[in-house]
């Protein structure tokens, strides 16, 4: 796993340095038995891939199979009609104020009762305490009371990470590895033999998938909850599509929103006077409990959180793979089955996107000189995707994630243990090398 990280962060570089370096903000990578590959930090392309001409561009089966064995025919590696019909589904449910509701009184729970405990213990003992790995648990609880309506009590760091949470870890990495093969055909002969790291692919995923079968033959016999498992059920979905669908919604929910966190918190800890703004705003919106509309009112906590997925986006890059031949805004030639990639990652720390400050935490820049929460291009700002992929669950996503922040910085104060800059690595999701380890103190106490 340490040589993992290791390729990922130098390659992340390579990309970062190759991006600055071109006047286009694009390159053409070749790789020997790899499609012909683009790379692009340019938001005219980005807009074009995305929206533009969406239908020339979609995952394509190179993307699909790699996730395919995990994620199946769920939203996030499909194409076509099949995309479509899950697509509109998924829209009616997240739409419905219902689903915001039923998400807050999860959070509240899950905050009141396990999260804050866990940081009050902290404080009282002076104990160090791994943010990241507290966060990913807590964020694997919330997305399982909201997709699946059950609770796999991973917020217990006496145990280890039940088996479904485990399982999911497996796949995600071992699916990440696929992308890391010098060819594809590496991972495809050992999936054929049965060995190796895609013997442990296929065992995690018949895990994860037996856990959420099992769950929906049990739901299907008492349909009860606002969870979007008993949603899609009641919709009359198979229960195939909706095991690969409510798979990919826990992949998407479970580590991106933590990831997220983490690292805003951990830039907070080098810019205190941010820090206190935004607890500032914490007690001047809250009135009592947390509600979806005190959610709704932090915009400075929101402009913290933009300012932290720029910096370390969840997904550092995303790709698409050309249908037919075609010619980008910015003149660069794409060939039928080129793989086109848009990289958030470097789009964050573009200077003629962002300014010469572009590398300084400033969450001021999203807002304008009256004060007023500035309208940024999604294209330009793609951590969400865009165009008619755009992330369904962003309204979702952010309530969390103020939930979250809100509810930790009105009570507490972290202090990393080190000192120096810690490590980005890029999964499926980025995480941050070697956790997050912190010494916890109540607000105000010296």
């Amino acid at each position: 796993m340490i040589n993992l990280s290791l390729l990922l962060s130098v390659t992340l570089g390579f990309l970062i340095i190759c991006s600055l370096l071109s006047s286009r903000k694009t390159i053409v990578v070749h790789r020997l038995g790899a499609p012909r590959t683009i790379v692009t930090a340019n938001p005219e392309n980005v807009e074009y891939i995305l929206k533009t001409n969406f239908a020339n561009f979609p995952k394509g089966k190179p993307f699909t199979e790699l996730l395919g064995d995990f994620l199946g025919l769920g939203i996030f590696n499909v194409d076509g009609d099949t995309w479509s019909t899950q697509r509109k589904l998924a829209s009616h449910e997240f739409s419905a104020r219902s689903l915001r509701e039923f998400v807050v009184k999860v959070l509240e729970d899950e905050v009141d009762n396990r999260l804050i405990p866990i940081l009050e213990n902290a404080a009282e003992n002076g104990g160090i305490l791994d943010m990241q790995e507290v966060l990913k648990r807590f964020g694997f609880d919330t997305i399982c009371k909201v997709s699946l309506g059950m609770d796999p009590f991973c917020l217990d760091l006496s145990r280890p990470p039940p088996p479904l949470a485990a399982a999911f870890d497996a796949a995600s990495e071992f699916s990440a590895m696929r992308g890391t093969a010098p060819i594809p055909a590496v991972w495809k002969l050992k999936k054929v033999l049965n060995v190796g790291s895609e013997k442990d692919l296929k065992d995690a995923v018949g895990l994860v998938r037996g856990h959420v079968d099992e769950i929906i033959r049990s739901k299907k016999k008492k349909i009860n909850g606002g969870d979007l498992l008993s949603r899609f059920l009641e919709s009359g979905v198979g229960d195939e599509m909706v095991r690969d669908m409510v798979i990919s919604f826990l992949m998407a929910g479970r580590d991106t929103t933590s990831a997220a966190v983490t690292w805003l918190l951990w830039l907070l800890t080098s810019h205190r006077g941010i820090e206190n703004r935004a607890v500032e705003e914490v007690l001047s919106v809250r009135n009592g409990r947390l509600g979806y509309d005190d959610l709704k009112g932090m915009n400075f906590v929101k402009a913290c959180l933009c300012e932290s997925m720029r910096l370390y986006p969840p997904v550092v890059w995303d790709s698409k793979h050309a249908a037919n031949d075609d010619v980008l805004p910015d003149g660069t030639r794409v060939y039928r089955g080129n793989r086109v990639t848009y990289f958030q990652y470097g789009m964050g720390r573009m200077e003629k996107l962002w300014g010469e400050d572009r590398m300084e935490f400033r969450p001021d820049r999203w807002f304008d000189e009256n004060g007023a929460v500035k309208t940024v291009s999604p294209y330009k700002f793609p951590v969400f995707q865009a165009g008619p992929r755009v992330c369904l669950g962003k309204e979702m996503a952010f309530i969390q994630m103020k939930y979250v922040v809100a509810s930790v910085l009105s009570r507490f104060e972290f202090e990393p243990v080190r000192k120096e800059q810690p490590v980005f690595v890029p999964l499926l999701t980025a995480y941050m090398a070697g956790g997050f380890n912190v010494r916890v103190r109540r607000r105000g106490q010296q």
